[in-house]
């Protein structure tokens, strides 16, 4: 397993040590958990954490998990869903657009959202960004967000929620920004997508060491001394991500061997096989 600086545990996140406990007190039930069960099954796969399934023999990946091959079923979706953005998807030329997409809990406070925005901005590309109602505490005025709007209209997609595994598999896409939660990281790597890392809190820090440091099938961004991620530093960093040859290649790779283990006689079928005859019996 990837090694983890102690202040990216999955407990350390912002705001006061009460909430660090109570996430602490969660993640330490789970691992007193994993003795219980006769099975353990996650949603990943044997290529993608050979060592993690060697040290642990009785964890069985059946993943990546999806609805369907179709894309057709949505599935963990917290908000409406907009699909409008997928005809403005099909508008675009292929793996030309960036997509900005934060999950469920990230919130922004208003400084780094707008240098997040006038990044988007600024690279010239073509780009669908996901924003949550939630997702900034107060301080950005209507004005300046209309304003913003107002500039990247036609060329920039703003949406609250969006079907996430059609946009991933849309042949659009160029990279991926994202805070990479687990379902968000198994969807970028089924779908051969290059991933901008931009971790919040819990597992986010280790699975930014698969995508950067294991698979290297992306790149991070790094926080100023202020703790903001500069427009400057989201432009290079997208530049280098969707231009790397290296980078596109492994991606094909891991995309292809997550397709392997879901085919049938690949590892995550027939654990998945086992785990139904399991449930059967």
């Amino acid at each position: 397993m990837p090694p983890i600086c102690t202040s990216h545990m999955p407990w350390s996140i912002d705001g006061p040590p009460e909430g660090q406990e109570t996430i602490f007190k969660l993640f330490y039930g789970y691992a007193q958990s994993t003795n219980r069960p006769e099975i353990t099954v996650c949603n990943s796969f044997l290529d993608a954490e050979t060592t993690a399934f060697e040290l642990f023999p009785d964890i069985v990946p059946i993943g990546p998990l999806f609805a369907d091959q179709e894309l057709r079923k949505p599935v963990g979706q917290f908000w409406p869903v907009d699909t409008g953005c997928l005809k403005w998807l099909d508008a675009q030329s292929c793996s030309s657009v960036v997509y900005v997409a934060f999950g469920s809990f990230t919130i922004f406070d208003p400084r780094q959202f707008r240098q997040l925005a006038e990044g988007l901005e600024l690279t010239g590309r073509p780009f669908l960004w996901v924003v949550r109602p939630d997702f900034t505490t107060g301080g950005l005025s209507k004005e300046w967000f209309d304003g913003f709007q107002s500039r990247v209209a036609g060329k920039g997609m703003i949406v609250s929620w969006c079907p996430q595994q059609q946009v991933l598999a849309h042949p659009a896409l160029a990279c991926f920004v994202s805070h990479c939660g687990w379902n968000s990281t198994t969807e970028g790597v089924r779908n051969g997508v290059p991933i901008l890392c931009w971790p919040y809190f819990a597992d986010q820090f280790a699975n930014r060491s698969y995508i950067c440091d294991i698979w290297m099938t992306g790149l991070a961004v790094t926080r100023g001394e202020d703790g903001v991620v500069t427009k400057e530093e989201l432009i290079s960093k997208l530049e280098l991500v969707i231009n790397d040859d290296g980078i596109a290649e492994r991606v094909r790779m891991l995309r292809d061997a997550a397709r392997r283990s879901l085919s049938k006689g690949g590892s995550s079928y027939e654990n998945f096989l086992k785990f139904v005859s399991l449930l059967a019996e």
